[in-house]
């Protein structure tokens, strides 16, 4: 019982940080990546879908972000969903693909995003030490219950909160190079 417990608090920390290295990915360091238009939603066929869904995405250069729809009756969705994102891009459509051209970050930009992944990151904190706390409580539960004894409780707690500190070590560390990579650019 403990084990499947402290099975299923790991698993929950692993997807809790995948999601949060997947949102990092998306955000704009100055460089050109498709993962940049990963949260971009079209409206095309009746249907809202990811943009990757309708279009081929490139990044031919640092600077650059090729978009050639499948279907070239698409462009103005793309276009208006670009424009309608967070993202602050102004799509150049030229009849066959659309050229997204990414500026320079100011510094000023860079502390913005900087704060702003601080944030992402504390977030996924208290996410994960959430997932401690149910998890711990579970445990608890079985030993008021009888069903564990208190030694396995407390050796359950304790590697709930090994789990807990090596996957908030894991945010840590994204957090890190993700501010480096905004600070470099």
């Amino acid at each position: 019982m403990v084990r499947e417990t402290i099975r299923q608090a790991e698993e929950k920390m692993k997807k809790s940080v995948e999601i949060f290295r997947r949102d990092l990915a998306g955000i704009k360091a100055g460089r050109a990546t498709p993962a940049l238009l990963d949260k971009v939603q079209v409206e095309a066929y009746g249907t809202v879908m990811p943009i990757s869904q309708v279009a081929t995405i490139t990044a031919p250069d640092a600077r650059t972000l090729v978009i050639d729809p499948w279907d070239k009756s698409t462009m103005k969705a793309i276009e208006k969903a670009i424009l309608n994102s967070d993202l602050g891009l102004n799509p150049n459509n030229d009849g066959k693909v659309i050229r997204l051209i990414l500026p320079p970050l100011t510094e000023e930009r860079r502390k913005e995003l900087v704060k702003m992944i601080h944030k992402r990151a504390e977030e996924e904190r208290v996410v994960i030490r959430n997932i401690r706390r149910d998890a711990n409580e579970e445990i608890r539960k079985a030993e008021k219950a009888k069903a564990i004894t208190e030694d396995e409780s407390k050796r359950g707690q304790e590697e709930i909160q090994k789990l807990t500190d090596k996957y908030i070590k894991e945010v840590d560390q994204i957090l890190a190079a993700k501010e480096k990579e905004i600070m470099e650019v």
